[in-house]
């Protein structure tokens, strides 16, 4: 199923022997199918050496406890890394880059929970134990730190939804339009130019003296 969900996602993939010969995500996703199942069997030294020995190969780092359903789709892989507690479901997409991972402050699932035919984009982080929901989309360098709805599409740092189903409409923008980080700025720059204003009236009611004393 691997394969076939590189050749359904992946336009330049053009056989699926070529897959299975050169596509590091593919292989990642085969040697932690063979970690899980040692992991499973309680094997979890011989596991993690072999999810290392995977790394090493692949570039992509997936803990041997991670559950990642058949036909999922690591996209080049390079830096892709996958929590202990992740969980990621059938048809979803994987660009490189991407972190599932925790945020440090948790204990037990501490890991998002990926839906089924997400896409998770370049360079994404999706941290601690939350949920995006099926056919959600990730953009690419964003950073989800709370859950996302199902169909929706969330950009940016921290992540905000910006459509649900295609459409802004039903978006619950509202309390999300305002970014701080513009609005200190634009308060800066009114600052600014009423110190330049005062300034400036300062300057010439000095040269108005002056001239007087002349």
């Amino acid at each position: 199923m691997d394969i076939r969900a590189a050749k359904e996602n992946d336009p330049a993939a053009r056989s699926k022997f070529e897959i299975w010969l050169t596509y590091s995500g593919v292989h990642a996703l085969s040697w932690h199918r063979w970690a899980n199942r040692l992991y499973r069997m309680h094997l979890k030294l011989l596991a993690r050496v072999t999810s290392q020995w995977a790394k090493f190969l692949t570039g992509v780092e997936i803990h041997p406890a991670a559950k990642i359903a058949p036909g999922v789709f690591i996209d080049h892989g390079q830096g892709v890394v996958i929590g202990e507690t992740a969980e990621v479901g059938t048809g979803t997409v994987i660009y490189q880059n991407c972190t599932l991972g925790g945020t440090g402050k948790e204990t037990g699932k501490r890991h998002p929970t990926i839906g089924e035919h997400c896409v998770i984009s370049a360079g994404a982080r999706v941290l601690g134990g939350i949920t995006v929901g099926d056919y959600a989309k990730v953009g690419a360098g964003a950073v989800v730190l709370k859950d996302v709805p199902a169909h929706a599409t969330v950009v940016g740092v921290p992540a905000k939804v910006v459509r649900i189903n295609g459409s802004a409409e039903g978006a619950d923008l509202l309390p999300e339009k305002e970014d701080p980080v513009v609005k200190e700025l634009c308060s800066l720059r009114e600052r600014m130019f009423a110190l330049e204003a005062e300034v400036k009236r300062l300057s010439e009611t000095k040269k108005e003296d002056d001239n007087e004393d002349i």
